[in-house]
C-alpha cells in the first residue's frame, strides 16, 4: 500500500535525519519521574528537563515516535473514541524538536516540505492555523508560500499548546487538512466536523507556567511538534476515517470475524467496534510495557477500558473478548481462546508496533494467559 503506516513511520524519521536529528527511542507509556502526569500524553514529555533548562544532551535535535496514552488527566480522549473518527486512546505520535537550536521559520519550513513533499498531499487542501498574536509565524508562512486566505489566527484554546497545569508551553501553529465536501462540516479549521482536521501542531516552547499560572520564558526558546501517525495515514491513504487506515482495518476485520458481524453496516454497532479495537490495542501496548499494575490511579484507567471494551462489546453480541471475560467470581478471567496471543501478533505484523513489541509479544501472551498472577484481575 502507498503512504503505509510503516512506510510513513520510517519516512518521517528518515527525513529529520537527513536534516541533522538524533533519533531517540520511545519513552514508557507511564512516566517513571514526572508526578504531573498519569500517562506519557505527548512526545515531549521525557524533554521535559531539556526545555526547562535542567538538563542537556549530547545533541540539540532530535526525531521520536512517541507511545502515547491519552485516558486520564489534561489531555484526555476516552470519551471521545468511537463517537469521532480520528480520537483514540493510545496513539503513535511522530515529533521532532529542537532545544535552543532551530526556531520558528525552520520549524515551519520543515512541516510545510514533509507534508507536500515526502508525503504528497496537495498543498492547495491544507489550512495553517496560528496563535492571535503571532505575526512572526503568519510571516514564514506567506513567506513559504501559503496564502493569506488560508492561514487563520486563533485564541488560546486552539493555538496555545502545554503539556499540563504547569511546565513548558508555548503559542503554536497547526497544520490541517481539507478532506473535500464529501466529508461533512465546515470548510475551515477548527469548525463542526471533519471535512478540516488537524494533523500537525508546531510548538513554539517559549515559557514555563508556574502553579499560580505565571509564564516565564524559557533560558532557550525551542521547537516541540506532535503529529498522530494515525491521523496522518488516514489522510496519506485518502481515506476519512482513522479506523478506515491501515492502522485500523486488520483490527476491526479481526474483531468482527470473532463477532460474527460486518463492519460499516450499521452505525452502532460500529461504534462500539471502534471503541473495542481501540481499546483493545491501548491495553496491549500497556502489557507491552511491563506496568499495566503499577499504580492504583493507572489500575482505574485501564478498568475504565476494559469496562468500556466488555460494555461495547456486548452491544454487538460479543460476549466473550478473551482476557476480557468476566468470571462467576466478578473477576476477569485469563484468555483461553488464544485471541490474546493473535493480537499480540497482530500489532507486530506490518511493523506497526515496531521491533518493540515483536521483542515482547511473549510477554503480552504471559500476561493475558494468567500467568503473572493477575490474570486480569484489575478491581
Amino acid at each position: 500500500m502507498k503512504n503505509s503506516t510503516h512506510e510513513l513511520r520510517q519516512a518521517f524519521i528518515r527525513y529529520f535525519e537527513q536534516h541533522g536529528h538524533q533519533t531517540v527511542p520511545s519513552s514508557a507509556l507511564i512516566p517513571q519521574a514526572d508526578p504531573t502526569l498519569l500517562f506519557t500524553n505527548a512526545g515531549m514529555n521525557q524533554f521535559k528537563r531539556v526545555f526547562l533548562g535542567e538538563e542537556t544532551r549530547a545533541y540539540n535535535r532530535a526525531v521520536t515516535v512517541q507511545k502515547c496514552l491519552r485516558a486520564g488527566g489534561k489531555h484526555n480522549d476516552l470519551e471521545n473514541v468511537g463517537y469521532t473518527r480520528r480520537h483514540h486512546t493510545f496513539f503513535e505520535m511522530l515529533g521532532n524538536f529542537s532545544f535552543g537550536d532551530y526556531f520558528k521559520k525552520d520549524a515551519i519550513r520543515f512541516g510545510w516540505e514533509f507534508l507536500t513533499q515526502t508525503v504528497g498531499l496537495s498543498k492547495d487542501r491544507i489550512w495553517v492555523t496560528i496563535f492571535r498574536d503571532d505575526d512572526e509565524a503568519d510571516q514564514f508562512w506567506k513567506q513559504i508560500g501559503v496564502p493569506a486566505s488560508r492561514i487563520v489566527r486563533c485564541g488560546e484554546k486552539d493555538n496555545f499548546w502545554q503539556m499540563g497545569d504547569t511546565g513548558p508551553c508555548g503559542p503554536c501553529s497547526e497544520l490541517h487538512f481539507d478532506q473535500g465536501p464529501s466529508v461533512p462540516g465546515d470548510d475551515r479549521p477548527n469548525g463542526a466536523g471533519d471535512r478540516v482536521i488537524e494533523i500537525w501542531n508546531l510548538v513554539f516552547m517559549q515559557y514555563n507556567r508556574d502553579a499560580r499560572g505565571k509564564l516565564h520564558p524559557l533560558p532557550k526558546p525551542s521547537i516541540d511538534t506532535g503529529m498522530g501517525l494515525e491521523r496522518l495515514a488516514a489522510v496519506a491513504q485518502g481515506v476519512y476515517s482513522n479506523y478506515d487506515s491501515d492502522v485500523f482495518t486488520p483490527l476491526l476485520s479481526a474483531v468482527a470475524g470473532r463477532a460474527g458481524v460486518q463492519y460499516g453496516t450499521n452505525e452502532t454497532t460500529d461504534r462500539s467496534m471502534r471503541v473495542v479495537a481501540d481499546h483493545l490495542r491501548a491495553i496491549t501496548f500497556l502489557m507491552a510495557d511491563g506496568r499495566i499494575v503499577a499504580f492504583y490511579e493507572h489500575r482505574l484507567k485501564l478498568n475504565d477500558c476494559f469496562d468500556d471494551t466488555i460494555c461495547f462489546g456486548s452491544a454487538f453480541g460479543w460476549k466473550h473478548i478473551g482476557i476480557l471475560q468476566h468470571r462467576e467470581d466478578g473477576h476477569r478471567g485469563s484468555d483461553k481462546s488464544g485471541w490474546g496471543g493473535s493480537r499480540a501478533r497482530h500489532l507486530g505484523q506490518d511493523g506497526t508496533a515496531g521491533p518493540h513489541h515483536q521483542a515482547t509479544q511473549k510477554k503480552i501472551e504471559w500476561h493475558v494467559s494468567g500467568q503473572d498472577g493477575v490474570g486480569g484481575t484489575f478491581e
